[in-house]
């Protein structure tokens, strides 16, 4: 199966940002015209792109479709996007809207039995379950949820037995301590994973700094990355990501 990757655009208050490990206290800033950064990932030969509401994330109620809807219509781009999706009317909508794919991160922690009903009426190709993770002080990995404000009982690997069973097909997992950082991917989770929940393709996010991230990261097992931060900064181009 091919690796796909998605170049990522976070977007709060009209803004282009990134957090570090999730702080809405530490943000970088990048672009006031967040279309005009998807047009650009579009020339230069993207499929995919990861498009984020980090205000809804925190708060809820999904704020993007309008641009969400243009980036895939008239830009051209497929459209993976998530942030503030709290119940299913919340899912229906984007889906109704045509939005190629749902990010759904606190609900599908709360409320699995709701998302595993999701994935089977609206087809696993629609759903993206992001499970975003931080490991404690004895190892076991966490689900931190809104935009890891809050704690949840839940972990990683119970969840995704549940959700191998569900008919889960795409899983977006972000190691919180990596996130925005420069630090490189958990690929030693991402190899755990794969090796673990053969059915679901793993896209790895959190910490891509150089190519050989994406190399090692395809190497581990995952069915694609998220680009982020690497991109806006320019340490190395989305086409030469994308040869990759």
């Amino acid at each position: 199966m091919n690796f796909e990757i998605y170049p990522a655009i976070d977007i709060r208050e009209g803004r282009v940002v990134r957090l570090l490990q999730g702080d809405y206290a530490r943000e970088t800033s990048y672009s006031n015209e967040p279309l005009e950064v998807a047009k650009t990932y579009k020339h230069a030969g993207a499929s995919w792109l990861h498009l984020v509401d980090l205000d809804a994330a925190k708060s809820g109620s999904y704020t993007l479709l309008e641009i969400a809807g243009y980036m895939q219509n008239v830009v051209g781009l497929k459209i993976q996007t998530g942030g503030g999706i709290r119940n299913k009317a919340d899912v229906e909508r984007l889906i109704d809207a045509g939005i190629n794919r749902v990010v759904i991160g606190t609900l599908a922690v709360k409320q699995p039995a709701l998302i595993s009903e999701c994935i089977k009426q609206f087809g696993a190709d629609r759903i993206t379950v992001a499970l975003d993770t931080r490991q404690d002080e004895n190892g076991i990995w966490q689900l931190p949820v809104k935009g890891w404000t809050e704690s949840s009982e839940k972990n990683l690997f119970d969840m995704l037995d549940f959700y191998q069973a569900s008919g889960l097909r795409h899983l977006l997992c972000t190691d919180i301590a990596r996130d925005g950082m420069l630090s490189g991917l958990n690929n030693a989770l991402y190899a755990d994973i794969a090796n673990r929940f053969p059915a679901i393709r793993v896209q790895a996010s959190g910490g891509v700094k150089t190519l050989q991230d994406i190399h090692d990261a395809k190497a581990a097992g995952a069915g694609g990355a998220i680009l982020g931060r690497a991109l806006l900064e320019g340490r190395f181009t989305l086409q030469e990501a994308l040869a990759c």
